[in-house]
């Protein structure tokens, strides 16, 4: 099997697999309990917090989420709620996240102003269109840093520079779900901070919302006094600390991982020499996405062909493939007949390049003759 689908989620590992099993069996406690049981599990929330921050560069705070839905959706409609006084207005593109999306259409929904900033051929914003649209009452700004359906690297020490110059008071909110572990992050290049456990080889469910000090929400669970009260509830402990010691496994390897996610992508590409009518959608992209349109085939259609010979790809993100009106970002951005032939391909530290050559030898064969199927 060739699984090139690790921005959808990426495998447990190991040590992650073996931090949520000691939880589950040996430190199972209840980290909120006065007695020195939940004393040390408590203990193990606390290290994994400092070890997410570590990850991040981050001096913030944190609470930890069921993931990253549920943290872009806290960050939005809770800084919405805490700031309604300073503003109605507020900043994001068309190609955010689906829980990002989501939410901005929700706070439209209520009477609140949504900018949305064009894209270039590139699948980038304007800094400049971005300082523009920043006003006075411009509460938050929504930009994540990889796009994870075509890959996009945006600049977010840029971006929050060019959002504070213009107004010190507007918030950043960067949603680094797939940036977190695979690109270097500064975390004091944004207010609000957002990742996810499983796509970087922790366990689904479990996710962070970090913020720097000073900076407010309204929580959006109620019910306890966990997480200061911001994110009520007993916490996830199994998949806390396999999700910290995921991190911990990788935060140090990112210019090494980066390398030879690189040289994957690179051997995947040389289908582009081999057959005619290739686009490569989208510029300045990460090493672990490369999303291909083939002209003439259907991204579904390619997809089960793919599958049929072991190699699992898809056609953009898992989380809306089974909405019933799915326009997906290169769909939004070079038109739907681009987007209807468009497969994602990504990439983790696991993957090789003879796993892409591989690729590139089921593509030299499916391709040509699919087309010539779809002729007849």
């Amino acid at each position: 099997m060739i699984y090139f689908d690790n921005a959808s989620t990426t495998r447990t590992s190991e040590n992650a697999a073996k931090a949520a099993l000691k939880m589950m069996r040996e430190l199972y406690s209840n980290p909120s309990s006065l007695h020195s049981f939940g004393f040390d599990c408590e203990k193990v929330l606390t290290e994994a917090k400092n070890t997410v921050l570590k990850a991040l560069n981050s001096d913030g705070s944190l609470i930890f989420t069921s993931g990253g839905t549920e943290a872009n959706n806290t960050v939005i409609l809770g800084a919405a709620e805490a700031y309604k006084r300073k503003g109605r207005h507020f900043i994001t593109t068309k190609i955010e996240h689906p829980s990002v999306t989501a939410a901005y259409k929700e706070l439209e929904r209520q009477g609140a102003e949504v900018t949305y900033l064009s894209l270039d051929d590139g699948g980038h914003i304007s800094l400049e269109e971005l300082r523009k649209a920043v006003r006075e009452d411009t509460v938050l700004v929504s930009l994540m840093a990889v796009n994870n359906e075509i890959g996009t690297v945006n600049d977010i020490r840029k971006i929050y520079e060019t959002i504070k110059s213009k107004n010190p008071d507007t918030l950043y909110h960067a949603d680094c779900v797939q940036a977190f572990c695979k690109h270097e992050i500064n975390g004091k290049n944004a207010d609000f901070i957002t990742v996810s456990s499983h796509k970087i080889f922790g366990p689904k469910g479990c996710g962070a919302l970090v913020f720097k000090k000073g900076m407010r929400f309204a929580p959006r669970i109620l019910g306890g006094e966990q997480q200061n009260a911001l994110r009520p509830g007993t916490e996830n402990t199994p998949g806390i600390a396999a999700f910290a010691a995921a991190a911990a496994d990788l935060y140090d390897k990112i210019p090494e991982n980066a390398e030879r996610a690189k040289a994957v992508k690179a051997e995947l590409l040389k289908i582009t020499e081999i057959l005619p009518d290739i686009a490569v959608n989208g510029e300045n992209t990460s090493p672990y996405i490369l999303n291909l349109s083939f002209k003439g085939i259907r991204g579904e259609v390619l997809l089960h062909a793919l599958e049929d010979k072991g190699i699992y790809v898809s056609t953009g993100s898992a989380c809306s493939s089974k909405a019933k009106k799915n326009e997906n970002t290169v769909a939004k951005i070079w038109g739907v007949p681009r987007g209807g032939a468009a497969v994602r391909f990504s990439f983790s530290s696991e993957n090789t390049v003879e796993e892409a050559a591989e690729a590139v030898k089921a593509l030299s064969e499916l391709v040509p003759l699919l087309r010539k199927f779809k002729r007849r």
